[in-house]
């Protein structure tokens, strides 16, 4: 197949250029203007760009839980997930998959389920689907269980998360009713819990270190979630935890930026103009060099209207916004095959309509290869 007559992004820069997939083996085969047979997808007025990584979207836990005590199978909710990110763009997906100290959508159960799951249903899925597993610090008790499953390789990447309410953490983890109530607890029982766990404070370092270091053997990548420091960002990356994700402090980027690490923030952040909970703008970071990845966090067509906002707002140019999206996470996860337009990478590509620069949409993606999403079905012959 071929896509055809696109501006097309090579080497960090537009170009008219065809690209031709080889859809059996799944990989680009040539990018250049010498034609040949087979179908052709006429791409005139529109981007031909690398398929969107999204290394943290929770989106799914949506479809999951739609109100609070309200569930659906695991299968339902990934597939339509899956619908959802393609027609958006991502090709690549790291479902944030939470494994908590907490009971209910975020408890053991859900989390085996979602691992379970994801490798069951990842052939019949659009996009190339993985776990992101958000651990959360104080969940001791599952360190054997998740230290296997990173020596199996059942895990993509695995986030450091510390959610327990608390005067010294992050202002979202304050809200104890609203966690109670998705943990299926009443604050009462919740705040019981929470002190019983508190008190097993000392071994928490001790779990983060030895899960780092079998994710390091595994070459799963890691993260730190919420660093609120430079000092605490400094002592994950002396346990080679390379990815700050949503650090809240403008030092704390900085920090990790000048160490070489990358530093994660959410893509509705940009597009919404700002963090929903008051925190540090994700456009500001770019334009002063602190941020390298977007994720969708909560909201999958983010991802794709985030680079061209950043865009439409002089923050970046198109063909670098781009790689906060594709390039640049498909690096920190350790996906080399992706991520550009290349021959020889892996044929995830998609052709995107950006006459509005504030409301663009994906005409069509592929992904290994495969058409996965197509709005107009006249441009392919």
């Amino acid at each position: 197949m071929r896509i055809q007559g696109g501006k097309t992004l090579i080497d960090g820069e537009f170009v008219e250029a065809d690209v031709r997939i080889d859809a059996a083996a799944g990989v680009i085969e040539a990018i250049g203007t010498d034609g040949g047979n087979g179908r052709a997808f006429d791409a005139r007025g529109l981007y031909v760009l690398p398929g969107i990584v999204d290394i943290h979207g929770d989106a799914f836990e949506r479809q999951l839980m739609p109100r609070p005590g309200v569930g659906f199978p695991i299968d339902v909710a990934l597939v339509d997930s899956d619908r959802q990110a393609v027609a958006n763009g991502i090709t690549t997906i790291f479902h944030g998959v939470t494994w908590s100290w907490e009971p209910g959508l975020r408890g053991a159960d859900n989390a085996r389920g979602m691992v379970e799951a994801i490798e069951t249903l990842r052939p019949e899925l659009g996009a190339d689907t993985h776990c992101h597993l958000r651990f959360e610090t104080f969940n001791l008790d599952a360190e054997t269980e998740v230290t296997e499953w990173l020596v199996q390789r059942r895990i993509g990447m695995l986030g450091f998360n510390d959610h327990m309410p608390g005067d010294n953490t992050p202002p979202r983890t304050r809200k104890v009713a609203q966690m109670a109530e998705r943990a299926g607890l009443s604050p009462e029982d919740f705040t019981v819990l929470v002190a019983r766990l508190r008190a097993r404070s000392n071994e928490v370092p001790g779990s983060i270190a030895r899960l780092a270091a079998a994710a390091n053997a595994a070459k799963v990548a890691t993260l730190s979630h919420d660093d609120m420091s430079p000092e605490q960002r400094r002592w994950f990356r002396d346990l080679d935890c390379r990815l700050a994700e949503f650090p809240t402090t403008l030092e704390t980027a900085a920090d990790a930026i000048q160490a070489g690490d990358d530093v994660v923030m959410g893509a509705p952040n940009v597009v919404r103009g700002g963090s929903h909970i008051g925190w540090i703008g994700a456009a500001d970071m770019i334009g002063r060099g602190f941020c390298t990845i977007l994720a969708s966090d909560y909201y999958y067509p983010a991802l794709l209207l985030a680079a061209f906002r950043l865009a439409a707002d002089d923050v970046v140019p198109l063909q670098k916004a781009w790689a906060f999206v594709s390039e640049h996470p498909a690096r920190a996860a350790g996906l080399r095959d992706r991520g550009v337009l290349a021959a020889g990478r892996r044929a995830d590509v998609i052709v995107v309509d950006g006459s509005d620069s504030l409301r663009p949409k994906a005409v069509a993606a592929i992904a290994n290869g495969r058409i996965v999403h197509l709005l107009d079905t006249a441009r392919l012959h």
